[in-house]
This record gives structure tokens, sequence and C-alpha cells, in this order.
């Protein structure tokens, strides 16, 4: 058997434990225990030399450890951003003065009310805003929102992406998955022509700005109508391959997004590399290779639009020039019913 490649971007999910209680996610109902949870020194067995970390949870920073697990990490590669909702301020804050130059990505669901209807949190969106206002104070760069786009938020998509771009911060999307990291089969889009309208509005806004990474974020947004749509990924899915996850109980998965966990080894009992070329990995990858669900989320699409760029930078071309001269961008879906 070849021996397979390292993965270059790594999710790490701290923690099942959660304070909010998001009607798309019941992650919530299913905490884990901290005593079960990785440690920093099993951490520590993941390979050096990775492009990309991402750090979420459940709720990274109910982790009492977390600037012992983002000093371990830091070893590990060169950038890390940590996805929170942005409750424990005091934490964050401490963290980001030790380490400025790890990036923070609050889950921010909509404006206030809407946002704290769906996360579940009392004053959520009050206690978010004011941990992210913290941080431009303290000068910290890698800040940002991310939002789940759904039926009940998709009208504060815009005005959230507006307030973002207005105070610099970065601005990530993701729409609904059902699987069993979410713990959750029944989440659906009930008026996709709604909700696949807010999307159009910000991919449209996106091309219209100079930035290229905001170009490329209007192709993954695309790809969210897509797959709201039903279609089938614009990239393959090279999960198990170029990225990968490692959860709270240490197993090590090629996707969150797959209905059934599927481990391809336990770090806690295992060296990384051997677990990574193991018969059982392989066993895994050959599923994902034959998976239909045709999930969209940035951890498995964004590998594969940096290692195939010529497909979305076709895209952008086309669609630029056609925003440049008045036209609306080119959002077509041959499964769209």
């Amino acid at each position: 058997m070849l021996k397979q490649p390292l993965p270059k971007e790594i999710c790490i999910i701290l923690t099942y434990r959660c304070n909010a209680r998001c009607n798309m996610c019941d992650v919530w109902h299913h905490p884990t225990r901290a005593q079960d949870e990785i440690s920093v020194k099993e951490i520590e067995k993941l390979p050096s030399g990775l492009r990309f970390i991402n750090i979420t949870g459940g709720e990274p920073f109910i982790r009492q450890d977390i600037t012992e697990i983002i000093e371990a990490v830091r070893r590990k590669t060169k950038r890390i951003v940590i996805s929170t909702n942005g409750f424990f301020t005091e934490r964050i804050v401490d963290l980001c003065k030790k380490y400025p130059d790890t990036g923070i990505r609050l889950s921010i669901e909509g404006l206030q009310k809407t946002n704290d209807a769906i996360r579940g949190i009392p004053d959520g969106f009050d206690r978010g805003i004011r941990t992210l206002l913290e941080l431009r104070r303290m000068g910290i760069k890698d800040i940002g929102f991310g939002m789940t786009v759904q039926d009940m938020n998709c009208r504060d998509l815009i005005p959230l992406y507006e307030i973002s771009d207005a105070l610099g911060y970065e601005f990530a999307t993701a729409t609904l998955h059902n699987s069993h990291y979410f713990h959750k089969l029944d989440n659906r889009i009930r008026d996709r022509e709604a909700v696949s309208g807010e999307f159009a509005k910000l991919i449209k806004e996106l091309l219209k700005s100079r930035s290229v990474k905001k170009w490329f974020r209007a192709y993954f947004n695309y790809g969210l109508m897509n797959y709201i749509y039903g279609g089938k990924r614009f990239l393959k899915c090279e999960m198990g391959a170029e990225s990968c996850f490692l959860d709270p109980s240490g197993d090590i998965l090629a996707c969150n997004g797959m209905e059934v966990k599927m481990s391809l080894g336990n770090i806690k009992e295992k060296a990384f590399d051997e677990i990574w070329n193991s018969e059982e990995a392989e066993r895994v990858r050959a599923v994902v290779k034959t998976c239909e669900r045709q999930c969209w989320m940035v951890g498995s699409a964004a590998p594969v639009i940096k290692k195939h760029l010529l497909k979305p930078a076709a895209w952008i071309v086309k669609n630029e020039f056609r925003v440049m001269v008045g036209k609306e961008p080119y959002l077509y879906f041959s499964n769209k019913k």
C-alpha cells in the first residue's frame, strides 16, 4: 500500500460541551465528559507543517486548558482559527493577548432578535459583539463572523455582511446540514427560493469587492446555493486525504458530514502516521469517494477549492465581468426542481 500524503488541514473538535442551544445542532444534548476529552499530549501527536487548523466544538472556550492547547497547536501549523459563540469574553481576550495572531470566528446567526432565538443564549448577540469589539480595540486582525443561513435568519444575511464589511471583519457562511456531528437528521431549508435569493445578493456583493478572497467566497456561496437545490458538488470531496477531523474522543475522522461516524483510528491508541496509512483509513476513504451526500461545508470545500483553483477561477472571471457590466451573476443549478 502506497503511503498516503499527510493532510494539509485539520479541524480539532475539542469538546461536545456547549452553552448554546442552537435549533440546527443538538450537540448540547450529547455533551462529552471533560475527563474523556483529548488532552494536550494527544493533540501533540498531530503532524507538523499543516497549512491550517480550525479549533471548534461544542464551544471550545469551555475547555479550561484552551491556552495550553493553542500553544501546542501553534507548533503544528501556520494558521489557527477558533470557532466560538463568543460568550466567554475574558477567556477569548486573555488567549488573544498571549497569541494575537490567532483567528477568531464568532458564530452569529443574524441580528439580535434572530441570533438569540436561534442560539438560545440570553443576550448572546450582545456578548458576541462586545467580544469582537474588545478584540478590535486590542488590534487583533483575524476576526470575523460565521453565520449558518436558514429560513429563520436569511433576511439578516445581507445586513450582517454589511456590518462585518464596514468593520473590516471576515464573513464566513454555512447552511443547514445533517450528520452524526450535529446529531440532527431533520434540518432542511423549507423556502429554497427565499434563502437562495439572499445568497444570490451576497454573491453579487462579494464579486463587487476588490478582494480576491471575497471572489472565492462568492464561489463558495454559489456552492451553498447549489447544495440547497440538491445539486452535485462542484468539486469532488477529498476528505480523509486533503483534510480530516480529530474529535473529542481522539478519533480521526475523514469527515464530520457523514450520517454515521466512521473513524480511521484513535490517536490515544496509535501514532497519527500509523492511523493515516492504516487499512481502516483506506476503507473509510473508499466510502468517502462513493458518498452521495454532496455536503458543501467549509471544512470539505475550502481544501479542494485551494487544490483545484482553475474551475472556481474560471467562474469568478466570467461573473466578475458580468457584474462589471451591470448584469447579475450566472447562477445555474442543473438539479433545481
